[in-house]
């Protein structure tokens, strides 16, 4: 009888839905479509939201913007992994609420007090915003990449399996990406600088987002190559993909990625030779006044480099000094002078988060203008992590992002000092140089508005904090 009764449902329930389907259908709204994924969804997230969780990072490298699929929409998000952080975000706090139930290790920690520092200065600056619906909105964004990439994440995090899963699941589907992006660049020659810039779409919107993800996910899979000794077919499985990542990172042509990968090499060299960070920071101030009491020097010599981007690996890094003819570095000198201008009149409360591409056009001065200059905002934003939030928030918008990259990149340094196991202290000091590549890159351009950039970003950094609240006094872990 019971049996009879289910099929009865069963059949009732899918003759409405295909009844009401056909009905959106007839009037050319066909979303309704989704309906039975987006229940999917919701009944995994409450069953099992670690996998729901996992399926998101999954998809992020394949994920494609809204407005590729419907030109000229006025909402914009990445499918499908936007909808579903959202998701996360709803039933993150339902669960919260109901059972009240969270680590105040990871609320309380010195990384989640900076979060919470900075979601706060961007909720205020977006009240008090020249375009409040534009700010509410990234708010939004950023809430919802933050509660699921970092909060959910640290916790999820708990299980050290989940920390490698969470790694591989953003690279294979990465992969697919490298190989669908250099198929597109055989047919136009791999030498051709110019075709990188858009053989990555709709996966990726440019090259230099695409470039910046794979030297963050290069340096954890130089740590999956060297330390899988016992299990050959993983290292052996490692080193493939590690070769795979190489010849992506040379054939994406990002300089900026190329310049935060040596820059990450760097790094590495300084924690192993362990020179005390003071004697870093204490070179880099040297570094910074030596440039302005050499700066027209400098300049000078910069503005006789002519050398223009192209498929020619020597002829490409040396563009990378071009401040007098290569069109991509005039055109993000262009834009931080933009953003530095619209800081001096504003510079506590800023325009808006979100809201730079709408307001930068009049403080382009016309001598500073290149042939890709624009008035819509349509070539990207700020090209810089820090820039962009003090335009848009203020002082206090760039100094508190600044206190969340600052103690994510302690908290690592603490979990690679003071780690009783070797793997942790080793596993640790890759995530913090994938991290410091992006966080380099992030001062010539800026990508955490997207899905691309903040699942593995906050996503590293939770890892981070993971290590430091529930793995560093460990002895011994095995994270394989």
């Amino acid at each position: 009888m019971f049996k009879d009764k289910n099929k009865a449902v069963f059949y009732l329930v899918s003759f409405i839905f295909i009844a009401v389907n056909l009905v959106f259908i007839a009037h050319d709204f066909y979303y309704a479509a989704f309906l039975p994924v987006l229940i999917l969804f919701l009944f995994a997230g409450i069953v099992s939201i670690d996998k729901l969780f996992l399926t998101v990072v999954f998809f992020t490298p394949l994920s494609v913007n809204l407005d590729d699929l419907i030109p000229g929409i006025s909402l914009n998000l990445s499918l499908p992994t936007e909808p579903l952080l959202a998701g996360i975000l709803v039933l993150f706090v339902f669960k919260l609420l109901l059972d009240g139930k969270f680590d105040k290790r990871i609320l309380f920690h010195p990384v989640s007090i900076a979060i919470f520092i900075n979601l706060l200065w961007i909720f205020i600056t977006s009240i008090t915003s020249t375009m409040p619906a534009v700010s509410f909105k990234f708010f939004l964004s950023r809430l919802w990449f933050v509660v699921g990439m970092y909060f959910l994440a640290t916790h999820i995090f708990s299980n050290y399996r989940n920390i490698v899963k969470f790694l591989w699941l953003y690279i294979v589907p990465l992969i697919i990406v490298i190989l669908y992006t250099n198929y597109r660049l055989s047919g136009y020659g791999f030498d051709n600088q110019n075709a990188s810039n858009w053989v990555v779409w709709p996966f990726f919107s440019d090259h230099t987002s695409y470039g910046a993800m794979l030297v963050m996910f290069f340096f954890p899979l130089i740590y999956f190559l060297t330390r899988n000794k016992k299990d050959p077919l993983v290292r052996y499985l490692a080193i493939f993909v590690f070769l795979i990542f190489s010849v992506a990172i040379v054939l994406s042509y990002t300089r900026a990625a190329w310049l935060s990968l040596f820059a990450g090499a760097g790094l590495w060299i300084i924690i192993k030779l362990k020179i005390k960070i003071r004697y870093v920071l204490i070179a880099g101030m040297g570094a910074i006044f030596l440039f302005f009491a050499l700066q027209n020097k400098i300049v000078s010599s910069l503005e006789k480099n002519e050398s223009e981007s192209s498929g020619k690996f020597s002829e490409h890094i040396e563009s990378m000094a071009n401040i007098t003819t290569d069109a991509s570095n005039t055109e993000r000198i262009n834009r931080w002078k933009c953003a530095y201008r619209m800081f001096k009149e504003k510079p506590f409360w800023g325009w808006g988060p979100g809201t730079y591409m709408f307001q930068y056009a009049p403080f382009q001065f016309s001598y500073d203008r290149t042939i890709i200059s624009t008035d819509f905002g349509d070539m990207g934003n700020a090209h810089s992590e820090y820039l962009g939030p003090l335009s848009e928030s203020g002082i206090m918008g760039m100094l508190s992002f600044m206190l969340v990259v600052f103690m994510a990149f302690r908290t690592g340094y603490r979990v690679y000092h003071k780690a009783g196991s070797k793997e942790i202290k080793e596993f640790s000091l890759y995530i913090i140089l994938g991290l410091a590549t992006y966080f380099i890159h992030g001062f010539l351009n800026n990508f955490l508005d997207t899905d691309k950039a903040s699942v593995p970003v906050w996503g590293f950094i939770a890892i981070l904090v993971a290590l430091d609240i529930y793995y560093k006094d460990k002895k011994e872990i095995n994270l394989h």
